[in-house]
């Protein structure tokens, strides 16, 4: 029997105990705007941890601030450079939705808000860990790092993750699969705001003494919407518009937020070249962009591409058929792999509705995405 099949028979044997833990886990609320709930999230989760796997090497816990901290676990292994286990505990449900949400299992199908994104995957994580020791195979060190900001654009956490990185050969992100496939390239985000100032003036008595920042802005939407190009992967979106205090006034302000998403650094400084020229049209009034990148690309390199083989044939030994896949929803990969180490994302939840109420996940997925990753690890040993 190969180690990937046995690691799949072992993690099958222990699927109510892994189904337990995803139950408990699912049953604390960790919405990203609570830090309260944050807090008691990330409690469990520190006492869960090293109950399953032992007491690490090294733990560190960093603060969030008003967002949830972050701690990072280090575990031994069997030499080289460690892994980089991303998973982040924050949802996007707010406080009270389990009253009319709870979890539940019918068949082989799980719900409960988060349990998609990313709850299950957190689970996937250290129950592969906690497959490699029960059958005494080795793997590499290992970094697990769990984050309470993901939803929100990891202010607090991006420095730690970065930092996490930096020594590290390899990155496996627990977040949700896409259908089942691995993603390996995720878009950049860029979030702005367009600004236009201009002059007010009664519009009926005194056109000509006002400039409309309303004008302005509808001009810079048009501009930034141009921007986009599908065939490069490039999507602008002015997604929200306020503007002007009556319909009689000739609007004194207006601003824009805008949404970008690239999948080539090129792109990027495409559209950046692009948003720094904006220019009102009426000399008397102004246009301004405010922002920047939220998360960088994260490009399909030769060593990610290597590291996707590599789990497409260990995959193929326990019957799944692996693909991969590109999107336009960026996570904390985006920052490793801007970092140059090779990133699969995806490890975590087989199913479908990331923040949607029909958010579920396959139990059977659950454990061949689990024992997948722990096959991985194994291959990753020196």
């Amino acid at each position: 029997m190969t180690p990937t099949r046995a690691l799949l028979d072992w993690v099958a044997a222990h699927r109510g105990e892994m189904l337990a833990d995803l139950a408990r886990y699912v049953e604390i609320e960790t919405p990203s705007n609570d830090k309260d709930c944050l807090t008691d999230g990330l409690s469990w989760l520190a006492s869960w941890v090293p109950e399953r796997l032992g007491e690490p090497a090294a733990v560190e816990q960093f603060d969030g601030g008003e967002h949830g901290d972050i701690r990072v676990y280090d575990y031994p292994g069997a030499g080289g450079l460690p892994v980089l286990m991303l998973c982040h505990y924050d949802t996007v449900w707010d406080k009270g939705t389990l009253r009319d949400w709870p979890f539940d299992v019918d068949g082989d199908r799980a719900t409960g808000p988060g349990i998609f994104d990313m709850k299950s995957g957190l689970v996937h994580a250290v129950w592969a860990l906690r497959a490699l020791s029960a059958a005494g195979l080795p793997r590499p060190p290992v970094r697990l790092l769990l984050n309470g900001d993901e939803e929100i654009g990891s202010p607090a956490s991006r420095p730690v993750i970065e930092a996490a990185a930096a020594d590290t050969r390899a990155a496996l992100v627990f977040e949700a699969s896409a259908d089942g496939a691995i993603k390996t390239a995720r878009k950049g985000v860029g979030i702005y705001r367009v600004t236009a100032h201009g002059i007010e003036a009664h519009a009926g008595l005194d056109p000509m003494k006002g400039a409309s920042a309303v004008d302005e802005l509808a001009r810079a939407v048009l501009a930034l919407h141009a921007l986009t190009d599908l065939d490069a992967g490039t999507t602008v979106n002015v997604g929200v518009i306020h503007g002007g205090t009556r319909t009689n006034v000739t609007a004194g302000s207006a601003y824009g937020d805008i949404d970008v998403r690239v999948s080539s650094a090129a792109e990027a400084a495409r559209v950046d070249a692009a948003l720094a020229a904006l220019r009102a049209h009426d000399p008397r009034a102004t246009v301004t962009v405010d922002g920047g990148w939220n998360r960088p690309v994260m490009e399909r390199t030769e060593l990610t591409g290597r590291l996707f083989l590599l789990a497409k044939k260990l995959a193929a030994g326990i019957g799944v058929t692996l693909d991969e896949c590109s999107v336009g929803g960026a996570s904390d990969g985006n920052f490793v792999a801007a970092l140059g180490v090779p990133v699969l994302d995806g490890f975590g939840a087989v199913g479908d509705g990331a923040h949607a109420r029909h958010e579920h996940i396959s139990v059977q997925g659950m454990v061949e995405r689990t024992a997948l990753a722990a096959a991985v690890l194994h291959a990753l040993a020196p």
